[in-house]
């Protein structure tokens, strides 16, 4: 399947929609384009590892970002804002006797703006409903094995609400400063199927 949609009927009303707003001087020709653009340029896995890093590092914005994610990352000059809609967002944090992993069953709800675009499996229809019933068994098709003592929360995004995961800290980075901490968080490890 290709990954370009442009001949879709949804990409059709969308292009009629730009077309309509810019003949009626509601947005400057280009202006969508450009800013989606810059948007995505923004969008990166990097964004939800440096708040992470901050997380290990600093305990009361840890605790700060498990109350109230928004309002925390803002911070950092980060949001969820994408678009007209601004969706919420729960940070969940990983510990030694609990383990967080999240999908979107129903689609593929994502908090682009922090970990950048999904990736391909995240969107897979094995990955948003085996992952529901067998986590265990997917976290070890990744590689991941847990404790069996380890409980397993599956979080399931959707339209209104994003998750992102705040994994367990690595032993023996004690003395690694945050941006050198942020270089260990990969995407997989912010969804919960890679430990860092």
């Amino acid at each position: 399947m290709s990954g370009d949609h442009s001949d879709a009927p949804i990409a059709a009303r969308v292009r009629h929609l730009e077309r309509l707003l810019e003949e009626r001087g509601l947005v400057i020709p280009g202006a969508l384009d450009e800013t989606l653009a810059a948007y995505l340029n923004r969008a990166s896995p990097a964004n939800g590892a440096r708040i992470v890093a901050r997380a290990w590092t600093d305990p009361d914005f840890g605790a700060r970002l498990l109350a109230d994610a928004p309002a925390v990352i803002a911070e950092l000059d980060l949001s969820m804002r994408g678009g007209l809609q601004v969706q919420d967002l729960q940070v969940v944090a990983n510990t030694d006797r609990e383990h967080n992993v999240v999908v979107c069953t129903l689609c593929s709800c994502y908090p682009l703006a922090l970990l950048g675009p999904s990736p391909t499996w995240y969107k897979s229809e094995s990955y948003r409903s085996r992952v529901v019933r067998e986590p265990r068994e997917v976290l070890r098709e990744f590689g991941f094995e847990l404790r069996p003592e380890v409980e397993i929360k599956v979080w399931d995004a959707n339209a209104e609400t994003r998750y992102l995961v705040v994994p367990n800290r690595p032993p023996g980075t004690e003395n690694l400063a945050e941006e050198q901490l942020a270089a260990l968080v990969t995407r997989n490890g912010l969804i919960g199927t890679a430990p860092v």
